[in-house]
């Protein structure tokens, strides 16, 4: 039986909300964070004691967060409900000497995050964002959220075979963005600046992890604003669509049968392989600390894992009008059509039978519906944090998500129903 739905197009509409304040992983957990402070959840030190006690926790660790909420009740093998997630995006981000520059422009010297599409990025006007570390061992979230740097593109009368040969972006040479004007560049003018900005003591910065980002707000389009056009879907979509689900299951005390889990990791566009990516000891540290702090043994702590069940939430390809043949002929998702179940023979996805039928039941109790995505067989399949956790963990992963277009686009598109179809589908899932 599905029951009324918990999300609609309120969903959407905050969703763009935490799209435009989230322009870094830093900002994203931040946000998340303080979602789950408003459903009674608490921030734990991962260097503290931890306790058994009811109720929503929560640690955050660099661009990394991991919440869970214990039931009353609870026993030390109550398996966990996962709902895996990243925060990051393909992006530029800033060297560590930042500053560069030639024939009187002022630049800044950046470097390619993940697998962006270039081309997205030029004639852009672009913000700048992420954390400063500061000599006192603290750090401060920066945001210049305002028209600052730009990537300009040559001139079609300086590039005449452009539009027939295509734009070939080297991406050393032609992804310097300017912003401003000077012959005299000097090392620690960026930081000087946003020292300013943050309102620090000028040199009080020592270190930086710095990314640019569009400054267009999120927006509806189409006849009847059923798309969604916004930055960094990928993968914030489901970052937020996770973070409402677990405050929604939050508050049902011992009627929960499982543990709901979110698992938002950093770094997944470069591999995971990080202290707060998918593939570090995070995820596993926090549940085993969980089950232990329940009181649990060695013993209960396989019992939990043995029965706990991870949605690995990424977006997907919806089949593009303009470019059909390059999806599998007999898949082709379409946006507003529901979560993908995300399939690959070759474990590039962690999805099998019995993962479809936990991901199935939910949609249904939901009253959600759902479609299944397989690439095309002469195309490279992605892969997401699925495979790494269900490798590193043990525990059955199933690979969904929201089909979108133009994915690694400095702005994707998606439909204005999905968001909110997703979080109703985890919902369900959280909720066993």
């Amino acid at each position: 039986m599905s029951e009324p739905p918990r999300f609609d197009r309120g969903h959407t509409d905050d969703l763009m909300s935490f799209l435009a304040a989230s322009p870094t992983p830093y900002h994203a957990v931040a946000n998340a964070a303080e979602r789950l402070e408003k459903a009674g959840f608490r921030q734990v030190a991962e260097t503290d004691a931890w306790d058994g006690t009811a109720g929503g926790k929560y640690v955050l660790r660099g661009g990394a967060i991991i919440a869970w909420y214990v039931p009353e009740g609870a026993e030390a093998h109550t398996p966990f409900r996962i709902v895996g997630a990243h925060t990051d995006s393909p992006t530029l981000r800033v060297k560590p000497r930042p500053d560069s520059g030639a024939h009187g422009w002022r630049q800044a010297a950046v470097e390619i995050y993940g697998g962006p599409l270039l081309n997205s990025w030029l004639d852009r006007d672009l913000g700048l964002a992420g954390r400063l570390s500061l000599r006192d061992g603290t750090t401060c979230l920066v945001d210049v959220d305002r028209p600052l740097l730009r990537v300009p593109q040559l001139a079609i009368h300086l590039d005449r075979a452009v539009n027939s040969d295509g734009l070939k972006l080297d991406k050393q040479r032609h992804m310097q963005p300017v912003w401003g004007l000077g012959e005299d560049v000097r090392d620690g003018d960026l930081i000087a600046f946003l020292e300013e900005t943050a309102g620090l003591p000028d040199g009080s910065v020592a270190g930086w992890d710095l990314m640019v980002h569009p400054v267009e707000p999120p927006a509806y389009l189409g006849r009847d604003r059923e798309l969604v056009a916004g930055p960094r879907m990928d993968n914030l979509l489901s970052v937020h669509a996770g973070t409402a689900a677990l405050a929604a299951v939050a508050g049902h005390g011992s009627r929960l049968s499982y543990i709901p889990v979110l698992a938002a990791f950093d770094h997944e566009e470069n591999g995971s392989q990080s202290d707060t990516g998918a593939d570090g000891p995070l995820l596993g540290s926090v549940l085993e600390r969980s089950v232990h702090a329940r009181g649990g043994s060695l013993e209960d702590r396989a019992r939990a894992l043995a029965g706990t069940v991870c949605l690995s939430s990424d977006t997907g390809h919806a089949v593009h009008p303009n470019y059909a043949e390059r999806h599998d002929p007999t898949h082709h998702p379409r946006v507003d059509g529901g979560p993908l179940l995300k399939v690959n023979v070759n474990n590039r996805y962690a999805t099998d039978g019995s993962g479809r039928a936990v991901f199935a039941a939910a949609c249904e109790k939901a009253g959600v519906p759902f479609q299944t995505f397989v690439s095309n067989n002469a195309m490279p399949c992605g892969t997401t944090i699925g495979p790494i956790t269900a490798a590193r963990h043990g525990i059955r992963t199933v690979d969904i998500g929201v089909a979108i277009l133009s994915m690694h686009s400095v702005r994707e598109l998606c439909g204005a129903k999905d968001p909110y179809l997703l979080a109703n589908a985890l919902t369900a899932f959280l909720e066993g």
